[in-house]
Order: structure tokens, then C-alpha cells, then sequence
């Protein structure tokens, strides 16, 4: 609230910063459209002035004018990529010093029924060509015992 500057006190105040954008765009607007307005007389003095009585308590989803404003004016003017830690967030730029994996799912579980009385459950193993081979000799001379 505006209402009082030093000792000097407004008149009919306090006003709220829309009420003071009301009224001095209003008075703006009034003075360079007096050509367009004066044939109505009073009338556009009167409505300006019941404008700016009736932005006293204005709100927009419960925030002030300017606030719902400034919020929409962010988010119009943020990047549509978003923010990280205060930056545009950015998909880096390929580069062969950085090291790279990919996960991939693992193999089905092989359960190979044993001729004896122990049980050998051998694994698929995910890896290297030479990993496989050995799991499938595992594979192989359990069913062969």
C-alpha cells in the first residue's frame, strides 16, 4: 500500500500499485484520447475513476496483478529445455574421452539337471564371447556326468 510519502499524505489513499497503474494510465489514456471522448462529457472521468476504485482488492488466482504477471511473463521468456542449478539445461557434445556403457538385460537363468546327487545350475553368462563358451561347457559336462 501507497499512502504516504514523508509528510506528505495521499490524497483518498492508500492506493495499491494497480490502483496507481490504473490511474496513471487511465489519465494518460484520457489526456491524449480527449478528441475521441469529449462529445460524452464526464462520463469516461467517472468510469476511470470507478476503475481505479475497483482494482482496490484485485487479485488473479489469488495473487496480486503484478505478481500473476511477472508469472506469466517468466514463464513465456524461460527456456523450453528447462533450468539445471541455475543454467539452460543442454545435451552435451559427443566426445570420445567420455567413457560409455549400455545396460542391457541379462540372460535367462539355465538350470542343468545333474546325473548324481549334486545339482549344477550354470548361468548364461552376459559378457564376452569367451564367458558364453565356458557357460556352455559348464552346461554341457553337467548333462554328461
Amino acid at each position: 500500500m501507497l499512502g504516504k510519502l514523508g509528510d506528505w499524505t495521499v490524497p483518498f489513499g492508500p492506493y495499491t500499485p494497480a490502483q496507481l497503474v490504473v490511474l496513471g494510465g487511465g489519465a494518460f489514456a484520457l489526456v491524449k484520447g480527449f478528441d475521441w471522448w469529449a462529445w460524452a462529457g464526464p462520463v469516461p472521468i467517472v468510469l476511470w475513476l470507478v476503475s481505479v476504485w475497483a482494482v482496490r482488492g484485485a487479485q488473479i488466482g489469488g495473487q496480486n496483478p503484478f505478481t500473476a504477471l511477472f508469472g506469466v511473463l517468466s514463464l513465456l521468456l524461460r527456456h523450453p529445455a528447462g533450468r539445471v542449478g541455475g543454467r539452460v539445461a543442454r545435451d552435451r557434445a559427443p566426445s570420445v574421452w567420455r567413457p560409455r556403457f549400455v545396460i542391457e538385460a541379462a540372460p535367462a537363468l539355465a538350470v542343468v539337471p545333474a546325473a548324481g546327487p549334486r545339482r549344477v545350475v550354470a548361468r548364461a553368462a552376459a559378457g564376452s564371447g569367451l564367458s558364453r563358451l565356458v557357460a556352455g561347457d559348464v552346461a554341457a559336462q553337467g548333462s554328461a556326468a
